[in-house]
């Protein structure tokens, strides 16, 4: 079937050309109708299980189930919830990882009438004990392998369900509820700029008519098979709504570097993710892989600059395009752009393109009136299909989502973002009105991390920007004005805006002042000095090549112009794109085998140094290795300091100050 259907909207030739193509090359693609919105997510995927019971539903390392083992699972856990709960709308929230478990229990949330809540198993316990609190989760379901975290919550009345251990009389039947279309899905957490996490609410219309329009604007067939490095939700659901496979992977565990013959060994169709891990991902390719069954890479979180097409075309078939899609937690998917290897792409920033179905841009000034042609303004999205509104917070609702004059069932909703439509009706932006940002793809309200700071005591002021890495990725950088002369340490910072703030929420430097400029003003903020930050412990130079050349890798990928092999990854304002990154170089560098994992196992040049020879030990006689860790420890300061300086080249990495008000 290769014709567009009912339900896409008309787009410019080159666009339509491209997306017309857009076909698994051996699969049949049925159309997702509108009338079937009108349902709940439960309900067309159980018609999904008794059209491809044996048909693979879920593969994640060490684990796959069919359509009908993922249901029966589903299932079994949504009877322990109403055995728990009963029926009735109500907050369930879920501690899982990326993988099998979370999938089935969400479906089991969903089967049983509830709507879920994800907890990050990495979050900090502060921050994982107000989402269960702010969403009024009475009933928590994990794994084994987080039960011990489960069990530290403090909320009082709070159930418990294990999924490793179900009760063995639990059927495994369908639960047979009926569910609202307008019932809630989920409440999806974002930073708050009041200084805590604001849950924006979804139901099973907007999520089925998300998954409708990218199922038809795609052809998302049963023979897909579709990779997402993303959380689990929407791309899940584009899956197994339509009969195909997901893939879920978690790169935080498992790393980049295995992903590309992952993709080839399991024939991908799909691969999604946010750009910054795309362009990750691309790095660790060796330029040989042949990804023949790859026909389409979904970016979305970031903006896509032309240099990520480079790279796409440098890697992946002609057959291949890439979708750019503009989305929110708020606003599911409402633009996006299509591209193959003949798109011609003049700026530096991809536009994010054209009309999604049943969504329609405003451009409004801060009048709130729409702007004249070809001028910028923030984008605002009138739809039938946007979020209900944040959770318990009616004010913050009715400020962001406006009525729709004249429009009875549309609202729309105030983005914050800015953008300027061409002619042809290609939507290009610009990035934020207010001081929030994407930081690896999550949303980040600025003023959340200066008030984590300003609560942690001993300071006046707080400042917080995000400026480019020598990566091109954006990072956060703070600005303190102590009370005291008193020292305080970047290790001992980090430690304390753990407990309180997600990883990507803590700043990679800090820069301390002795005033900030009036009113803030972030263009008048000094350049951050790329020097390793004042730690906790002294710098201690490495002992040998081996660790100087180590030691060299973390330097230039953190942009500092020197590592001490007993430095902690974190305090030096490492992440988890970076792990990444220094990952990929070591594997480069010593052909050694070494998973992400190990990084946060051993997080100092020392630690990673002795991983890496082990590895090596492998391949080697012991008379070897047992030259290699005397060669180690035998060196002299002076003759490690020499190595030192010629391993390590200081990066070249300067920031004009305009870049700091981005």
């Amino acid at each position: 079937m290769n014709n567009p259907t009912a339900n896409q909207v008309r787009l410019p030739h080159e666009q339509e050309t491209i997306r017309a193509k857009c076909f698994h090359p051996t699969g049949t693609f049925v159309e997702f109708r509108k009338e079937e919105i009108e349902q709940s997510i439960p309900e067309r995927f159980e018609k999904t299980v008794r059209l491809y019971p044996e048909q693979l539903a879920l593969k994640a390392r060490g684990c796959s189930l069919t359509y009908q083992a993922l249901n029966q699972t589903a299932n079994r856990i949504a009877h322990a919830i109403l055995v728990q709960r009963g029926q009735g709308e109500k907050a369930v929230a879920l501690l899982f990882d990326q993988g099998a478990p979370l999938s089935a229990a969400l479906f089991g949330v969903l089967k049983a009438g509830k709507f879920y809540v994800l907890l990050n198993p990495s979050l900090p316990q502060a921050r994982l004990n107000f989402m269960l609190e702010d969403s009024q989760s009475s009933l928590l379901v994990t794994s084994s392998e987080h039960l011990s975290l489960a069990r530290g919550f403090d909320r009082k009345g709070l159930g418990l369900i294990n999924v490793d251990d179900l009760d063995s009389s639990l059927a495994t039947k369908n639960p047979g509820i009926s569910i609202s279309p307008i019932a809630l899905t989920w409440i999806s957490y974002t930073s708050g700029s009041t200084g805590q996490p604001k849950g924006v609410v979804q139901n099973h219309r907007n999520l089925l008519h998300l998954v409708m329009t990218q199922t038809n604007d795609l052809h998302i067939c049963p023979q897909d098979r579709l990779l997402t490095l993303a959380s689990a939700g929407g791309d899940t659901l584009l899956a197994v709504l339509n009969g195909a496979a997901i893939f879920p992977a978690n790169i935080k565990q498992e790393g980049l570097a295995s992903v590309g013959d992952w993709m080839i060994q399991e024939e991908i169709t799909v691969y999604n993710s946010v750009p910054s891990v795309f362009r990750h991902f691309v790095n660790t390719l060796r330029g040989d892989e042949t990804f023949s069954k790859l026909r389409l890479i979904r970016l979305t979180g970031e903006s896509v600059y032309r240099r990520d097409v480079e790279l796409y075309r440098k890697h992946f078939p002609k057959n291949c395009i890439i979708v750019n899609r503009l989305s929110s937690s708020e606003a599911p998917t409402f633009r996006q752009y299509f591209i193959n290897h003949s798109t011609s792409i003049t700026d530096s920033v991809v536009p994010v393109g054209y009309a999604v179905a049943d969504n329609e841009i405003l451009l409004l000034g801060d009048d709130g009136k729409e702007v004249d042609a070809n001028e910028i303004g923030e984008i605002a999205v009138k739809s039938r299909h946007l979020s209900p509104g944040y959770w318990l917070n009616p004010d913050l609702t009715r400020a962001k989502f406006l009525p729709a004059p004249g429009e009875e069932e549309k609202r729309i909703y105030r983005t914050g973002d800015l953008g300027r439509m061409r002619p042809d009706g290609c939507l290009v932006y610009f990035g934020r009105k207010d001081f929030q940002v994407k930081i690896r793809g999550n949303r980040v309200e600025l003023a959340e991390i200066e008030r984590g700071l300003l609560s942690l005591g001993g300071f006046d002021e707080a400042a917080v920007v995000a400026l480019k890495d020598p990566s091109g990725e954006q990072r956060l950088v703070a600005y303190l004005v102590p009370t005291n002369q008193t020292p305080v340490t970047v290790s001992a910072l980090r430690r304390s805006l753990s407990e309180k703030l997600p990883d990507h929420m803590i700043p990679s430097a800090f820069v301390m002042l002795a005033a900030l400029p009036c009113k803030v003003d972030r263009q008048a903020l000094p350049v951050p000095v790329q020097v390793r930050p004042e730690l906790d412990i002294p710098f201690a130079a490495p002992r040998a090549p081996f660790e100087a050349t180590v030691a060299g890798i973390w330097a230039n990928t953190l942009g500092l112009d020197q590592v001490g092999i007993h430095d902690e990854f974190f305090d030096l304002g490492g992440h988890s794109l970076a792990a990444m990154r220094i990952v990929s170089q070591i594997i480069k560098t010593f052909h050694s085998e070494l998973p992400v994992k190990a990084l946060f196992e051993s997080p100092t040049v020392a630690d990673m140094a002795l991983v890496i020879a082990q590895n090596q030990a492998k391949n080697v006689g012991d008379e070897e290795f047992a030259r290699m860790l005397r060669e180690l420890e035998a060196m002299s300061e002076d003759e490690a300091r020499k190595q030192l300086a010629g391993a390590t080249k200081k990066p070249e990495y300067t920031v004009g100050t305009n870049d700091l008000a981005k």
